[in-house]
């Protein structure tokens, strides 16, 4: 399981805000993440270096220097211990120079560390699927507090870069980047044109997605996904390519030429394969939850959707692609 989709997590009722840190829990199929209004933006750059920017095959040794030749910023302590439960559940925070994984395979820590899709990764043994892991791993305080001041992408980038330095050190893992040309989708306007509505400045939305407590979140750059839906409220469409990225299990790329910010709804039948589309937003019948019904099982395909209920299209090209190649990675040592 890959989530691209990170969020600051706000606690409404404790009166407690964290700046800068995010918390995804993951049950099956479905992914709750919590914010205190369910402000789930969706961070184009999540966690790690936006590979385009990266030189094609360069190594990296651990710890590799920063760009201004400073050492990578790294965990001061950090705990990695196997999880063997039964309970198949995952759990992913971090909150102020703080990070807890539990029950993660290390493909997706190295996902979010490098910025990258799970079809972007390329080697590695089995286990780095098959095992799981429980992860605690803390930052000095001095590195804590400069992450509260930082904007919330520089704080995931500084997150990632940390997450880098934990895999380099702990699990001996040792990355080359490689640009392949791939299949990809690009999402272009239909024939007949964008079926969007454009956000408004300003909009409270009195009707649209809800929190925890069950009311109106209120504004927008929200997203909410299930299986089988995507719901955009004041969001760009590079947005909604980063979410049929993951769905489809190919880079897509928004060449629709539409500026601005949209309310969008897209529902289709997903497919039942590990691909398709994971939730986020609300456990249905939870707090906040709305208790959706499910997709139908007869309903149009994801293509069809985009089209009829967008005015968009996919249109299967080729292009680049950055791919992180594992060359080496070992088991951790017992702490």
């Amino acid at each position: 399981m890959i989530v691209e989709c990170l969020s600051a997590s706000l606690g409404p009722r404790t009166g407690k805000a964290v700046k800068n840190g995010f918390l995804i829990l993951i049950a099956a199929k479905e992914i709750t993440m919590r914010m205190g209004f369910w402000l789930g933006t969706l961070f184009s750059i999540s966690l790690g270096m936006a590979l385009a920017s990266l030189p094609c095959r360069a190594q990296n040794p651990a710890p590799a220097p920063s760009a201004s030749g400073a050492p990578r910023p790294s965990f001061e302590v950090a705990s990695i211990k196997p999880n063997h439960s039964a309970d198949f559940r995952m759990m992913m925070s971090f909150n102020r120079g703080r990070l807890t994984f539990s029950g993660v395979p290390i493909r997706l820590v190295i996902s979010r560390a490098y910025d990258i899709k799970d079809f972007q990764i390329s080697g590695g043994p089995s286990w780095i699927e098959s095992e799981r892991y429980d992860i605690d791993a803390k930052a000095d305080e001095a590195t804590a507090e400069e992450l509260q001041k930082l904007p919330a992408e520089q704080a995931a980038k500084q997150m990632g870069l940390m997450l880098q330095s934990l895999l380099a050190d702990r699990f001996q893992l040792r990355v080359s980047h490689a640009t392949k040309e791939l299949p990809i989708y690009a999402l272009v306007v239909a024939k007949n044109g964008p079926k969007l509505h454009e956000a408004k400045a300003g909009d409270t939305y009195p009707n649209g997605l809800k929190g925890p407590d069950g009311r109106a979140a209120g504004q927008g750059g929200l997203m909410r996904m299930r299986p089988g839906q995507v719901i955009g409220q004041g969001r760009p469409l590079a947005s909604l390519a980063e979410v049929l990225s993951q769905q489809l299990g190919r880079n897509v790329l928004d060449q629709t030429g539409l500026q601005g910010n949209y309310d969008f709804t897209l529902e289709w039948t997903p497919d039942p394969t590990p691909a398709g589309m994971m939730p986020m937003g609300p456990p249905p019948g939870g707090p906040g939850g709305d208790n959706a019904p499910p997709p139908e099982a007869n309903g149009p395909s994801i293509f069809t959707a985009i089209q009829e209920q967008l005015g968009l299209k996919l249109e299967p090209t080729k292009g680049p692609v950055d791919v992180i190649v594992i060359d080496h990675i070992e088991k951790p040592s017992e702490n």
